[in-house]
């Protein structure tokens, strides 16, 4: 079925390619300007624009496309931190018949993005950023234990801990960072999946405004990946519906980049009831 198209195209900011970036460095030793290569996927800030407020504290955060690589790897699914297991409660409103093909499924994710828990952690996620930035750990330790508090059923939780867990063992054997040494002080003490990718962008001098949507695309990404696994849909459809989200993805990660914790709340309630219901369905493919 198809989908409707955005109402406008999605924009990308000029962003210089990260040879063209060397090229400029080069060229500006002799005097002269050299020419930009092709735009970043990601929004960056422009050279010389203020830091926003959760970026005053330490070094400038790194705004080229080459210092955004890292989020490339971080969030894809060849990162260890097993996402592919988890399907956030979709598995169940699949087989419950809620989500069924290519227009269900984007309304479905649509309501998670707009009103349910990824909006919620993109909140937290912002907080831990600016806390981490700040150097603020027992702030962080506040925004973890609430991440976790808001879980909303056993999965929920068993989802973010676990691929929590996993994305701090992996940053700390191969990305490690200043941040990760004095955050957590126990080294197996509970951490949400969206706090530890927080403080790794912070840690790492990402900033914000190019991290924020990164993750929260890649969430998304996950969820119609598993949609496909699940019969749902297939690629073609799950390409779609991305490009469809995108711009959402977009408005909504600058609509919560100065959100604070009072911003913090959802209604997605068939999403909940779906990861509850998911605890016993019989036949299952996904952890959550």
């Amino acid at each position: 079925m198809q989908l409707k198209s955005p109402e406008r195209p999605i924009e990308v900011s000029p962003t210089p390619h990260p040879e063209a970036l060397f090229a400029q460095q080069r060229a500006s030793k002799d005097g002269r300007q050299a020419p930009l290569g092709p735009p970043s996927s990601f929004e960056t800030r422009p050279a010389g624009a203020p830091q926003d407020e959760g970026d005053r504290s330490g070094s400038e955060p790194d705004a080229s496309a080459a210092g955004s690589l890292p989020l490339l790897l971080w969030l894809s699914p060849a990162f260890p931190v097993g996402s592919y297991a988890y399907s956030h409660g979709l598995e169940w409103a699949v087989e419950a018949g809620d989500v069924r093909d290519a227009k269900t499924l984007a309304a479905w994710l649509e309501d998670l993005l707009s009103h349910g828990a990824p909006r919620s952690d993109a909140v937290l996620f912002c907080r831990a950023h600016r806390a981490a930035r700040a150097n603020e750990w027992r702030a962080l330790d506040a925004i973890n234990d609430l991440a976790i508090a808001l879980c909303g059923s056993a999965e929920r939780r068993l989802e973010t801990l676990a691929q929590g867990a996993a994305f701090r063992a992996a940053m700390r054997a191969a990305w490690a960072c200043e941040a990760f040494a004095h955050w957590p002080q126990a080294p197996d003490a509970p951490v949400a999946y969206p706090v530890a990718v927080a403080l790794a962008t912070a840690g790492h001098g990402l900033s914000l405004k190019a991290s924020l949507p990164a993750y929260m695309l890649a969430f998304q990404a996950n969820l119609v990946s598993a949609a496909i696994r699940l019969g749902a849909i297939g690629q073609t459809d799950g390409q779609r519906i991305l490009a469809h989200l995108t711009p959402l993805v977009r408005r909504q990660a600058e609509a919560l980049e100065n959100a604070s914790l009072d911003d913090l709340g959802g209604c997605a309630l068939r999403a909940d009831i779906a990861a509850m219901r998911h605890e016993t369905q019989y036949s299952r493919l996904f952890r959550s």
